[in-house]
């Protein structure tokens, strides 16, 4: 059967208290409206339409890579009113509609796929998330019958005594039949204390009419709206956990899963250990058996396997099997270093490449540069790529020695097994096998310091 999906995004977040709009804000790393879609798309539904007002602009530009419709609400006359502005979305298709918010980051691909199946199988004419809660706060009601059937949804505000004592809460997420929708909108009305279009009262009127509803309960934690920046704080704290331990189900050893930061399109091997203070972002993927220890902060980067990272920066960089990589390295983008490398403490490395067994162990800057494979780069070695108005690259052989304190002053090259004296400043080709020694003679002027002082 044919399933679409509404996605409700139009609100203002006042309580954010932010100029982002509410459901652009980040959790572990993805902007909340994009794991409501991007679960929406693994459960298999086809298409999808996200409703927008509040910030569209910002919406729009934040959801562009999903390959969604728009709906536009122009002014915010509630739920109902929200699902009116996306019949046009709806006309013409014939099957189920499901219906999200966009505030809503933990709803699962699981819990998508149960409530489309659940109304399909039951062939209900609409279907209601729901979740039952201790204390149910300012949640709408699902009341039900002396039989158990749904009879209504009573928004909090709307409650009698008896309604408001009910712990089975409403999640704002449904799913229905698009004909029946759709003929069912013209009949609402706004004569409650908001003076809004309530998405709840669909079901009131479907019972009056004899058509069936169904409700499926789950998890509260899945139906958690974000309202403000201390319940963003909430959601990231859940997913955070969810990740985790999704890792560590995969053979991954997370030291202390609350001191550890991954985010959720990450990748890891299994028995790679992941020491506390770790930050791993974007699209990062890790390979097998390697070493986190404390405090890196790794972002859309490629680890190979049997690498170690302590206590490093490494960003939109790949990194070879059997690498070492700091203490207190930097990595920056469009880096990659080789295979069985080592790149050692104080090394900073920007948009170059590093070949096979090459050694860069301390102290030392390189930029803009090709390095071949089993080469060793001494303490203190610059990589001289910027005069100040352009940067230049540097060509560095296989199996080159570089004394330290050297500078290399780009652009230039350095061909295979070559060697460069300590404290040369080299500014020309090198060619292969040659020594080079680029510094002034050392000159030793005897007893100068004694000459000197007999002046005073």
């Amino acid at each position: 059967m044919y399933k679409c999906a509404i996605i409700l995004a139009a609100g203002e977040g006042k309580r954010m208290k932010s100029n982002t709009p509410k459901v652009l804000h980040k959790v572990c790393g993805k902007e909340m409206i994009n794991h409501v879609i991007d679960n929406i798309r693994k459960s298999g539904v086809d298409e999808v339409s996200v409703v927008i007002g509040k910030g569209a602009d910002k919406v729009r530009k934040g959801t562009e890579s999903r390959n969604i419709f728009y709906s536009v609400q122009e002014e915010q006359l509630g739920t109902g009113h929200a699902v009116m502005c996306a019949e046009e979305f709806l006309k013409g298709k014939k099957g189920s509609v499901a219906i999200f918010v966009g505030d809503g980051p933990l709803i699962t691909e699981e819990t998508v796929t149960k409530l489309t199946k659940y109304h399909e199988e039951q062939k209900c004419s609409a279907t209601i998330l729901t979740s039952i809660m201790s204390d149910p706060l300012k949640y709408g009601r699902i009341i039900r019958n002396s039989q158990g059937e749904v009879e209504k949804i009573v928004e909090f505000k709307d409650c009698n005594e008896e309604e408001v004592k009910v712990n089975e809460i409403n999640s704002g997420m449904y799913c229905f039949d698009i004909d029946t929708l759709l003929n069912t909108l013209g009949k609402l009305n706004n004569n409650n204390n908001q003076g809004e279009y309530y998405l709840t009262d669909v079901i009131e009127i479907l019972k009056n009419e004899g058509k069936k509803v169904g409700a499926i309960a789950v998890d509260v934690e899945e139906i958690t709206a974000v309202n403000s920046k201390a319940e963003l704080s909430v959601a990231n704290d859940i997913m955070r956990s969810r990740i985790n331990r999704n890792h560590m189900d995969n053979g991954v050893i997370i030291m202390d899963p609350r001191s550890t930061y991954i985010e959720c399109d990450v990748i890891i091997g299994q028995d790679t250990v992941v020491y506390p203070g770790n930050i791993i972002e974007g699209t990062t993927v890790v390979g097998e058996n390697c070493v986190l220890y404390s405090n890196n902060r790794i972002t859309n980067s490629i680890i190979g396997d049997d690498v170690t990272v302590e206590n490093s920066v490494v960003l939109n960089s790949k990194i070879g099997n059997n690498t070492t990589v700091g203490p207190f390295a930097y990595i920056r983008p469009e880096t990659t270093i080789g295979d069985n490398a080592r790149i050692g403490d104080f090394v900073e490395i920007k948009k170059s490449s590093i070949g096979d067994g090459t050694k860069v162990s301390h102290l030392t800057y390189i930029g803009d540069a090709e390095v071949g494979e089993k080469c060793n780069f001494g303490c203190g070695t610059v990589v001289v790529n910027y005069d100040g108005k352009a940067k230049y690259k540097t060509t560095i052989g296989n199996n080159v020695f570089i004394g330290c304190n050297t500078n290399l002053v780009s652009p230039v090259e350095v061909e295979d097994n070559t060697y460069i004296a300590a404290g040369s400043t080299i500014t020309e080709k090198i060619p292969e096998g040659s020594l080079a020694i680029a510094r002034a003679r050392q000159i030793n002027k005897e007893n100068w310091v004694y000459d000197k002082n007999k002046n005073k």
